[in-house]
């Protein structure tokens, strides 16, 4: 089978992902999972994006140009196609060159869930709004009312953005990126939420889970959702081999009967090893596995379409986006 046909199956099993207005987002093709590894297809209303992972950073252009014509014959709306080859020395290349249409009418936002998010999709290799954490932007929405949450490695500040769109009492994002934390602020603008700069911290996590315990802060939900692997002078993120030491560090900050919702996207670290990394903070009877949160089907494949398997098995999670939300009790029984 063929690129075209093949991207042509799997955007049509997504079919009952777009909406009328042609606002939302979704996967239109893990080539991963779904059989051409080096190729991943985000919409994003009614810009599409092709993450190119070819080898060697030269990029497949003749493979992206046919997805570009397998996606306009199948969603002639398309008015923009961005390609962005992701090992490329190339900034313009990493960040996303047009095959169709102009920057110019390359999206700004999208609609999930009822919920504004702004976009800029250009700014980087990545996109500015992961597609696969829509179940935990989700949750979030459906079960922070009220609360006083924290955001670390925010970003974006998109699971932030959800919990204040399900009418959290606050939110705090943290992370050391000053032009992600503007778009952050973007969505709160799209949302007229209020935007008080105290809720936007430009700061490294080690450094803010510091200085917040020292102020005796405490948060009825912790999210982290660190990068794979990130050193700053303050600590290192290693989540194939410390994610403990991370979780740690941040479960000070979680009030009495409150929750973590840790997220670890290790590619090569199985289901099997996050939760036996979980269950061990989980012995000493202060923390407790609650559930996890499911990867959409547009990210794992469908079964018609699914071809491939990830490299380490992710069961009893079904993705190697893992999420688990935990459930935390202090000794002190201080709450949030």
């Amino acid at each position: 089978m063929d690129l075209s046909t093949t991207f042509t199956k799997a955007a049509q099993a997504r079919s009952g992902l777009l909406d009328e207005k042609q606002e939302s987002a979704c996967r239109l093709f893990n080539g991963f999972y779904e059989g051409f590894p080096a190729m991943a297809v985000d919409l994003y209303g009614r810009t599409l994006v092709i993450h190119d992972y070819s080898e060697k950073g030269e990029g497949d252009e003749a493979s992206a140009k046919a997805i570009v014509e397998a996606a306009k014959a199948l969603l002639p709306w398309i008015r923009v196609a961005l390609w962005k080859v992701r090992e490329s020395l190339i900034p313009l290349e990493r960040n996303g060159r047009c095959l169709l249409g102009e920057r110019s009418g390359i999206d700004r936002r999208v609609v999930e869930n009822g919920v504004k998010y702004a976009l800029a999709l250009d700014l980087h290799q990545d996109a500015t709004l992961y597609l696969d954490t829509r179940g935990l932007r989700a949750w979030a929405k459906a079960n922070l009312s009220g609360k006083k949450v924290l955001n670390t490695f925010a970003y974006t500040g998109s699971l932030g953005v959800a919990a204040m769109a399900g009418g959290a009492a606050q939110v705090i994002h943290v992370d050391l990126n000053r032009q992600y934390m503007n778009q952050a602020k973007d969505s709160y603008a799209l949302n007229k939420f209020p935007v008080s700069k105290a809720d936007f911290k430009i700061a490294d996590f080690f450094e803010a889970m510091s200085w917040l315990k020292k102020e005796g802060a405490l948060f009825d939900c912790l999210i982290l959702d660190p990068p794979f692997f990130s050193e700053t002078k303050n600590g290192r993120v290693d989540l194939e081999k410390e994610a403990d030491k991370l979780i740690n560090k941040a479960r000070p900050l979680i009030g009495d009967g409150g929750v973590l919702v840790a997220v670890n996207n290790a590619l090569f670290t199985s289901g099997a090893q996050w939760k036996e990394t979980l269950e061990g903070l989980c012995k000493d009877g202060y923390m407790a596995f609650e559930e996890s949160i499911a990867i959409p089907e547009d990210f794992t494949g469908y079964p018609a379409t699914r071809v491939g398997t990830a490299p380490a098995d992710p069961a009893p999670f079904n993705h190697s986006t893992k999420i688990a939300v935990l459930r935390v009790k202090r000794k002190d029984g201080r709450k949030a």
